[in-house]
């Protein structure tokens, strides 16, 4: 079937119906189909949020894999499989020119292509394919690269932001050394994901860990070995067995005076195993109340990172307490239901939040 011979009105409805893994390919039959893809796809291009890429631990051939996906609510629609190969590739593979690079290709599936590499060659290798990603899907598309406890290679590239997901016990004193070593021999986190329980030290608080956007952090209190009160991102997640009343206290007190948390948007912690003492915080810390018979504004935002099969958006808080910022009036809806405490800050004043209230 020739495509490119079909009215724009059918090559569109056509494509509309294909994978971007399949729209991927297809764009190396020509320079007029590629073209044909970039402009009829445009729209549906411009609403992926984001391109992932994850390494992806396959036994098929007892390697490494990192995979290449877009990820949605329900799915990922890999793009792409990459490896280091070793040993021979198969007689079928076939060879495409990746923004000037050739590159070895096999199809192992209908559902996956993968490309091989060398270690050698892997930094040229990614670099070629972000290229073309760059050039096909727009440089407007988020580009988000994950790397782990083991596999801490990261390519410097431009508009590739990075994701790390750790996790240890203080049991084994590697553990804190590695991750001290990864955060500080690569750029500034854009979401760091960790499980470390058993601490039995505190990362230092100029560490970079804590310019990191976003985090998502599973530990036996808000101090060890990440401490709440040092962070100075965007978004956060704590998931405690235990917590001070005087350390939720001390972080909003904090933030209402301005002496910290001045980027944060978004807050949750979760506490395993003790409840929350609701009024005791809520009087310690000062809120304000919105009468009971009103329906007070609803915070929620898009998350900076989220998995695969996960909402994209912040939980909506529908509080009637809230707090004030003294050095600009700025509110934060605050909302405490037994073992949960959320935070979320809003870009109004105090009027222009009250205004909002039904």
């Amino acid at each position: 079937m020739q495509l490119s011979k079909f009215p724009y009105l059918v090559q569109k409805e056509i494509l509309d119906n294909m994978t971007y893994s399949d729209l991927f390919l297809l764009s190396f039959v020509s320079k007029n189909m590629k073209n044909i893809i970039k402009s009829s796809q445009a729209t549906r291009f411009r609403r992926i949020g984001r391109i992932v890429y994850e390494i992806d631990n396959m036994d098929l051939w007892n390697t490494n894999y990192r995979k290449i996906y877009i990820p949605s609510e329900s799915n990922e629609d890999v793009i792409l499989r990459c490896w280091d190969m070793s040993e021979k590739l198969r007689k079928d593979y076939f060879q495409l020119n990746v923004s000037g690079r050739i590159l070895d290709f096999e199809y192992i599936t209908c559902r996956y292509h993968m490309v091989a590499f060398n270690q050698c060659n892997k930094e040229s290798v990614f670099e070629s394919i972000h290229n073309y990603f760059l050039d096909f899907f727009g440089d407007t598309v988020k580009n988000q690269w994950i790397v782990n406890n083991y596999m801490p290679y990261f390519p410097r590239l431009p508009n590739l932001s990075l994701i790390l997901i750790f996790w240890g016990t203080g049991n084994d004193k590697g553990n804190m050394k590695n991750l001290q070593k990864i955060i500080s021999s690569s750029p500034t986190m854009t979401h760091i994901k960790m499980s470390f329980w058993e601490a039995n030290e505190t990362l230092k608080p100029e560490s970079k860990f804590y310019q990191a956007e976003s985090i998502a952090i599973q530990q036996d209190n808000l101090t060890v070995p990440v401490n709440l009160g040092s962070f100075q991102g965007r978004q956060t997640f704590f998931r405690c067995n235990t917590c001070r009343n005087f350390d939720l206290i001390e972080f909003v007190n904090r933030w209402k005076s301005g002496e910290a948390f001045q980027k944060l948007e978004h807050l949750e912690i979760v506490i395993d195993n003790d409840d929350i003492p609701i009024n005791r915080i809520l009087d310690e810390i000062g809120v304000k109340y919105i009468d009971a018979t009103k329906t007070p504004p609803t915070h929620t935002l898009p998350k900076v990172y989220f998995e695969t099969v996960c909402k994209p958006n912040t939980y909506p808080i529908n509080a009637h307490t809230y707090v004030v910022r003294e050095t600009d009036n700025r509110v934060a809806s605050i909302s405490i239901q037994e073992k949960t405490l959320s935070f979320g800050v809003w870009s109004e004043t105090e009027e222009e939040f009250l205004a909002m209230v039904k």
